[in-house]
């Protein structure tokens, strides 16, 4: 899931960012109004953050002009905390609506519900359950089962298997997961995608007869069940 976080902040943003993306989401951000704008327009975000008091153009006026063409889900936030305050940004086509200061734990509430109900209404037709096998992702409850047994994932790990998952069957290569999981370009230098492949092997596949998910000699990676 892509975040567009619009807020003048500096401080805030990074803090959110960093928690944002450690509970699994892609996080793009932008300090002005003018500059979130086109970015809400031009992007393909999931869900939108935006700040009430933006330099350039407000977080309103901003809102506004975005419901003129898009209906993406927005989440105000502000340190504005009177009722006409809230009423106008609900009115204008928010969402919701947070008061700062706030718990990083009821933002990420929010924002999960707001993804809830419109992915829920918009993808209808999109499975929120992916599987394999015995393995089992449920993407709305955040969980992962094989064999009916728990398996705990990290934020990444859940990302990875999820990419997985919904291409099964097919070769992936270190920096298509890269691009997608982390957002990065891939460099040849570092391990990053052997060391998570690694740590979600010995969660999914080590305690069980059957492997999942191979390697590909000079390729990557793929999730198949073969046949024994």
């Amino acid at each position: 899931m892509k975040i567009l976080l619009i807020e003048d902040e500096v401080k805030l943003s990074a803090y959110l960012r960093k928690g944002l993306g450690e509970a699994g989401y892609s996080v793009d951000v932008v300090h002005n109004g003018v500059d979130g704008l086109h970015m809400a327009l031009e992007g393909s975000h999931d869900l939108v953050i935006l700040d009430a008091m933006l330099p350039g153009i407000d977080g309103f006026t901003v809102l506004t002009a975005l419901r003129k063409t898009k209906q993406t889900p927005v989440l105000m936030l502000t340190a504005r905390v009177s009722v006409e305050d809230r009423v106008l940004g609900l009115q204008t086509g928010a969402d919701d609506y947070l008061v700062k200061p706030f718990a990083f734990s009821e933002l990420l509430a929010r924002i999960q519900v707001l993804l809830r109900r419109t992915h829920g209404a918009k993808d209808a037709g999109e499975p929120t359950l992916l599987g394999i096998a015995d393995l089992e992702l449920d993407l709305v409850r955040r969980t992962a089962t094989r064999a009916e047994q728990r398996i705990d994932l990290t934020a990444k790990e859940f990302l990875l298997l999820t990419l997985f998952l919904r291409r099964k069957g097919e070769v992936l290569s270190r920096t298509e997961i890269a691009e997608q999981v982390w957002d990065m370009n891939f460099d040849g230098e570092t391990n990053v995608v052997e060391v998570a492949v690694r740590r979600l092997r010995s969660k999914m596949d080590a305690p069980f007869e059957r492997t999942l998910l191979h390697t590909v000699r000079g390729m990557g990676y793929i999730l198949e069940a073969r046949s024994e």
